[in-house]
């Protein structure tokens, strides 16, 4: 690759940043980090309508979260700044003037009444109205190309409402070319004049876009396929201003679990999966949307599975450090088909980034996390999870797999108890209690060659007495091995909790 690689997340303020977002995002940072190039961060708040309060900084936060940080942008490595599109807006009026005197784009004064009425005309014909060649010059639109010069000046002088469309040529092919979908042809015929500027002197996403990938020399382009029905009109806005267009490719869709239709937050919300990365509260109607991030999701995790809805490095190996996936990013890798997201999937990537995590870290973040925990000594909880970390997915899992490390049982589970306490169990229990009491060096293997000793010497059912045991330790049969939770919890603890579970069955 010999131009400098530069690319942009380009993203809209008007809410939080959506996982599909999030997955454009990843693919450009990889990108640019493969080819040592560097990736950009602009934001496109051109419609001022849907500007929402907040949104700005949570795209930067979600980033920052994820690891991937922008290089240049909004208050970083201000190159070609400024690097929101409301801020640049006295840019653009030129360049769409510039079409109208090369005569590739063209003033229309039509109203929004005008164009309802030919459009529920063809309707009503049992055709679709496009604004093009077909019709534009014929006098039943009004427009630059059918009145004089005076008269359109005139309009624009009284200061009548009018937009700049671009003149999108008749008769011709267009091949246009895509690194993840190939060769695309395209029948000008079909397009529709797009509107590039309106009167209120605000660009449309489509002039605004090209000129500032144009200015701030991107020279890749990847987006969601939901922009693929534009590249015909940036292919041809590169050409009329004689710019070399850059390099496109559209990432495929992300599906609902199901498979069909594009993933929503009405499907997280069903689902009980969030499709956001980090918590979001609408300012408007402060309602709390679900994060990654505080539902316990590691953000190794989340940019793992992310990779992979869409992306296959064409090998067994599914997880992937940020480093890895800069090292195996290929965009020629990339599916052409919608990617279906499974949150089940979600969670075994979460489950594999948990175990990579030390104890001491999961338990600073658990202890901090729960009220019970503020006067236990960190380094017991890291022992702790030490002995039930396999088993957990998320920190917030902790507490029901290792309550009863930090709290004797209040109360027996009562399927448990008809299994594990029968007639003569007090009995047991209590020279169980004697035998815990003269064991001197407490350690797991004096306690396991103790007690498994004494069941065996008295030939005693092991399940009459191990079953009972842990019964009275935790509340239930559950837990990491019982000699673990004695030594754990002490000798003291272990006999007081064999001797209140005795006095509460009995």
């Amino acid at each position: 690759m010999t131009k400098k690689v530069r690319v942009r997340f380009a993203p809209s303020p008007t809410g939080p940043l959506h996982i599909g977002g999030v997955r454009t995002a990843l693919f450009n940072y990889l990108f640019a980090k493969k080819h040592h190039g560097t990736f950009v961060l602009r934001i496109e708040d051109t419609d001022q309508n849907r500007y929402v309060g907040g949104a700005e900084k949570y795209i930067i936060d979600a980033l920052n979260w994820c690891g991937m940080p922008y290089d240049e942008g909004p208050g970083k490595n201000e190159k070609f700044g400024p690097y929101k599109q409301s801020e640049r807006k006295h840019l653009y009026k030129q360049y769409a003037d510039q079409l109208i005197a090369s005569g590739q784009a063209y003033y229309a004064f039509d109203t929004y009444e005008q164009l309802d009425f030919h459009r529920k005309d063809h309707e009503s014909k049992g055709k679709t109205f496009i604004y093009n060649w077909h019709n534009r010059e014929k006098g039943r639109l009004v427009n630059s190309l059918v009145l004089s010069e005076k008269e359109t000046q005139a309009k624009i002088n009284s200061g009548e409402d009018y937009v700049i469309r671009f003149k999108s040529p008749q008769d011709e092919t267009l091949n246009l070319k895509d690194i993840i979908r190939g060769d695309i042809k395209i029948d000008t015929n079909i397009l529709d004049d797009k509107v590039l500027f309106k009167s209120d002197g605000m660009p449309t996403y489509h002039l605004a876009n090209i000129v500032d990938d144009h200015l701030m020399e991107i020279s890749h382009v990847i987006r969601g396929e939901e922009w693929l029905p534009s590249l015909a009109l940036h292919y041809q806005l590169y050409n009329a201003f004689g710019w070399e267009a850059p390099e496109f490719a559209h990432l495929p869709l992300i599906l609902k679990p199901t498979g069909k239709g594009k993933l929503s937050k009405r499907d997280g919300d069903k689902l009980g999966f969030p499709v956001f990365p980090l918590q979001w509260e609408d300012p408007k109607t402060h309602d709390v949307s679900r994060g990654y991030k505080e539902d316990g999701y590691f953000p190794e995790a989340m940019v793992n599975f992310l990779a992979f809805l869409g992306w296959n490095p064409g090998t067994e190996q599914e997880i992937f450090s940020l480093d890895a996936l800069i090292d195996a990013f290929d965009l020629k890798k990339v599916n052409k088909s919608g990617a279906r997201f499974d949150p089940d999937k979600t969670k075994w990537f979460n489950h594999h980034y948990m175990q990579e995590q030390s104890n001491e870290v999961l338990a600073e973040m658990f202890k901090s996390s729960h009220k019970a925990l503020a006067d236990i000594d960190v380094n017991y909880i890291a022992l702790v999870i030490g002995l039930v970390k396999e088993r957990a997915t998320f920190v917030s899992d902790f507490w029901d797999l290792t309550y009863y490390f930090f709290q004797a049982p209040k109360m027996y589970d009562e399927k448990a108890s008809k299994k594990a306490f029968k007639e003569d169990t007090p009995e047991i229990m209590t020279q169980v209690i004697s035998l815990i009491k003269d064991i001197d060096d407490f350690s797991v293997e004096n306690l396991q060659k103790n007690i498994k000793g004494w069941i065996t010497g008295n030939e005693i059912g092991f399940g009459k007495v191990m079953m009972p045991l842990r019964l009275s330790l935790v509340g239930a049969l559950q837990g990491p091995d019982v000699f673990d939770i004695m030594y754990m919890i002490g000798q003291t603890e272990s006999v007081k909790r064999i001797q209140a579970m005795v006095n509460t069955l009995k």
